[in-house]
């Protein structure tokens, strides 16, 4: 059987992680509401992603 994914995948730096975040997230701010709540799994992972954006700096 054939494994859906391969050990040598490579790994993505930090500045290209972060320009694919911040264009999921411009995409996610046009898409949704101002007025709507995200739910609030969506809004715990958004806020540990941030905690760990702090942290790193």
């Amino acid at each position: 059987m054939v494994s859906l994914f391969a050990d040598d995948s490579e790994q993505i730096d930090r500045r290209t992680s972060r320009s694919i975040r911040d264009a999921v997230g411009e995409r996610l701010q046009q898409s949704l509401r101002p007025e709507a709540r995200l739910p609030t799994h969506l809004e715990q992972l958004l806020n540990e992603l941030k905690q760990r954006e702090r942290d790193s700096h």
